[in-house]
């Protein structure tokens, strides 16, 4: 709906105070025709918001120009309310004293009188955290996020995953991003986009220099690209079967490597997953005896192997 695309135009210039045409026609997913009759819209509504031409124009919301929550209707309230940090992540920021604040400020705008329908926000809750698992600790996140605030470079020590210790790295850092309870520094190393885990940070030093990003990317469209490729599960197929009863269990763990399940017999299922390399299949160990890989032969003698070594510990 055109409120709706309205109201997200203000939101991200309102954060980014000033963004092309294109840019925004990208980002709210219609032309840039659409955009600029939509700054037209603003503008005649009385918003502080116009267009910039030239080779460093763009749309521009004037500095100090602030999104008037008492504008917005019951919806878009029950809908900003749902968005964001839960608890646990804007306390880890040292936040969550300001997010109780604005819930405090949005619950006030809660339309009097019957409603016919409950608001989302009310049967809805936000929780980040993984199962079985405690919020993992980010030590220093809200001290990272305010020393990113600086738009400079970053020196960080890093371990990475196959490594024993930590090296030191200069980075540019795009921002923080939230997945899965877990926190994730976004960083350009030599022009080269990387997702840093906060848990293997073990340190960071400010550098003089401003951050040098890459032209057009931006936090969101970075951590969206990250993550597609973290997720792209490759093309080594294992063919295995498995318990019927782990079935639920096997889709929770594997999620988008699980390519398929159909029944084999009364007791068990046929399952396919894609893994990047061979050696990967070791993560299937975990289904113990519930599972047994048929295919390929090679995915078969590295099960073979890794079970040979571990029944030579005990």
């Amino acid at each position: 709906m055109k409120s709706h695309r309205l109201l997200s135009m203000m939101l991200l210039l309102q954060t980014r105070h000033q963004m092309t045409a294109l840019e925004l026609a990208e980002e709210l997913g219609v032309s840039v025709r659409t955009v600029l009759r939509d700054v037209v819209a603003l503008a005649d509504a009385d918003v502080p918001v116009f267009a910039e031409r030239g080779r460093y124009g763009g749309v521009v919301l004037l500095p100090g120009a602030q999104l008037d929550v008492s504008k917005l209707s019951p919806t878009e309230v029950d809908a900003l309310k749902l968005l964001g940090l839960d608890t646990g992540q804007a306390r880890q920021l040292g936040i969550d004293s300001l997010t109780r604040s604005a819930q405090m400020k949005l619950a006030s705008r809660r339309p009097q009188g019957r409603q016919l329908e409950l608001p989302l926000s009310e049967l809805i809750v936000v929780d980040n955290t993984p199962w079985f698992s405690p919020m993992p600790s980010a030590a220093g996140v809200a001290e990272l996020a305010r020393n990113l605030q600086s738009g400079r470079r970053l020196r960080i020590h890093y371990r990475r995953r196959a490594e024993r210790g930590a090296s030191w790295h200069a980075v540019d850092p795009y921002g923080l991003l939230a997945k899965s309870g877990r926190w994730y520094l976004v960083a350009d190393i030599d022009r080269v986009p990387k997702l840093y885990s906060l848990q293997r940070l073990e340190g960071w030093h400010v550098l003089p220099e401003v951050r040098r990003l890459r032209p057009n990317a931006t936090l969101a469209s970075v951590s969206r690209d990250l993550s597609t490729a973290v997720e792209n599960r490759g093309d080594i197929t294992i063919i295995a079967t498995l318990s019927k009863d782990r079935l639920d269990l096997a889709r929770r763990i594997l999620g988008v490597r699980l390519a398929s399940s159909k029944p084999a017999d009364a007791e068990q299922v046929e399952i396919t997953v894609i893994y990047d390399q061979v050696e990967s299949v070791r993560q299937l160990l975990q289904f113990g005896d519930h599972l047994r890989v048929t295919s390929p032969p090679e995915a078969r003698a590295v099960m073979r192997d890794v079970a040979t070594a571990m029944a030579a510990l005990y």
